[in-house]
């Protein structure tokens, strides 16, 4: 089969088209023929440097879409010619840039009929990470506010929407150009974060939703009421976060986004409501995977980029 592969990290040209062996399922894995595959901030941080996956070479990728084509021993979710979506096992379980791969049948769910495998594919990693952290982790309930910082960005957007479903207030900071389509998306106030310090702006948060860390973690527990919560999907960089949140009688979570068949199935569940939908910015062959990369090193996209791996 073809695959994407690197022997060595750095720039987007590491990434080269390959043909390794096609895998087969083991015990409780489904082998999926993809249809489409998302990339995600956390595949061109592994290819520069490794992150989680220092072993070469490797194929990356964790979201994918496609048609179950063989079931192993004891899978009774799924069976062949099934329209599959799903998030492969993080970190370790990369492997969607492919024609073809093996997880575990629990960490897809059936793709709603009423999207493309494009779409489908646009959703897993970013849809989990959010509702991982709003509804599994914060909680979250109708009228609290809620803060997602890089509300435009992959996951930043379909946080907004899950908030949204949930009956939230919700805030976003992204850039002057990409505030009408916050708005559009359910967003009830934004933020630029060129022009305004949100510290200044916003107050009385229930839930933050970081997605960058830094300065930005440590600022935002000013905003924070007693009894709010930060969930970052990126490590802490001050040392006293954790005394400065227990003085303001607040709570600190980092999340690591796992694959969830129960979180899935909730996904579906609001494409289905017509309650989310992932935006996609672009769309490139298996073969382009190094341009994809290169677009979304830029910082600039807006939602998120799919390779297209099959389109039959």
């Amino acid at each position: 089969m073809r695959a994407i592969s690197q022997d060595t990290h750095g720039a987007p040209e590491v990434l080269q088209e390959v043909r390794v062996p096609r895998p087969a399922p083991g015990p409780s894995q489904i082998l999926v023929a993809v249809r489409a595959a998302g990339v995600n901030p956390t595949d061109w941080k592994h290819r520069a440097d490794g992150l989680f996956l220092d072993r070469l070479p490797k194929i990356l990728g964790w979201d994918v879409s496609g048609v179950v084509e063989a079931v192993g021993f004891g899978v009774t979710l799924f069976k062949p010619g099934d329209e599959v979506f799903g998030m492969l096992p993080y970190p370790y379980g990369a492997g969607s840039h492919a024609e073809y791969v093996t997880a575990t049948a629990r960490a897809f769910a059936h793709k709603p009929a009423g999207i493309d495998h494009v779409q489908a594919a646009a959703l897993p990693l970013a849809a989990l990470t959010a509702y991982q952290a709003l509804v599994d982790t914060a909680e979250v309930r109708p009228g609290q506010r809620v803060l997602v910082h890089a509300a435009a960005g992959g996951v930043g957007h379909l946080a907004v929407q899950i908030a949204k479903s949930r009956g939230a207030y919700v805030i976003g900071t992204a850039s002057a150009p990409k505030h009408d389509f916050l708005r559009s998306i359910g967003a009830d106030e934004v933020i630029d974060y060129r022009a305004a310090d949100f510290a200044e702006v916003v107050s009385d948060i229930d839930i933050v939703l970081d997605t960058l860390s830094g300065a930005t973690r440590a600022r935002s527990l000013d905003v924070l009421r007693p009894g709010g919560i930060l969930v970052s999907i990126r490590p802490a960089t001050d040392p006293d976060e954790a005394s400065k949140a227990a003085a303001r009688g607040v709570r600190v979570e980092t999340l690591l986004v796992e694959a969830d068949h129960a979180g899935m199935k909730a996904i579906a569940d609001l494409v289905e409501s017509g309650a989310l939908r992932a935006h996609i910015e672009a769309t490139f062959p298996l073969a382009e995977a190094a341009k994809a990369h290169a677009l979304g090193e830029t910082g600039r996209t807006t939602g998120k980029i799919v390779l297209v791996v099959d389109e039959a």
